[in-house]
């Protein structure tokens, strides 16, 4: 009798998907001990059942496996693997850049005399200000 080819997708019976996850968990316990016996390999196998239930295997000591594992990651992580937080903070940071450059767009346009149409005195003094300073830099060089 020859088995048939299991297709990859939910079970939906609940029976049926209970007595699979049985097996092949039992099966995958198998095979990590026999890997960590064999090869002697350091292994370690966590498990969560549909039910949060928790089955775990370890060679050796599993916190020993997870603390190696976590120090291993850190030491091999690359520019291009950011964690969630560093990337939200990169796109604040992005937009607070953009924001200034945007304040610097308008700033510079004032100075220049583009878009003074809407200015209000209060804010074309502290223009007249800079461009007074800055003519009277521009006069002390030329001397």
């Amino acid at each position: 009798m020859v088995r048939g080819k299991t297709q990859m997708r939910r079970i939906e019976n609940a029976t049926s998907r209970q007595v699979t996850f049985s097996k092949r968990r039992n099966g995958l316990l198998k095979k990590a001990f026999e890997l960590s016996v064999l090869c002697d390999a350091e292994v370690a196998l966590i498990i969560f059942s549909p039910n949060s239930k928790l089955y775990e295997f370890a060679s050796s000591s599993m916190s020993g496996t997870i603390k190696r594992y976590r120090e291993h990651v850190k030491e091999n992580q690359t520019p291009n693997s950011a964690c969630p937080e560093d990337v939200q903070h990169l796109r604040q940071l992005a937009e607070g850049m953009a924001k200034q450059i945007e304040l610097l767009e308008v700033a510079k346009r004032k100075i220049l005399g583009q878009c003074l149409g809407s200015t209000t005195i209060e804010e074309l003094l502290p223009i007249e200000e800079q461009l007074e300073r800055s003519v009277c830099v521009i006069r002390a060089r030329k001397v």
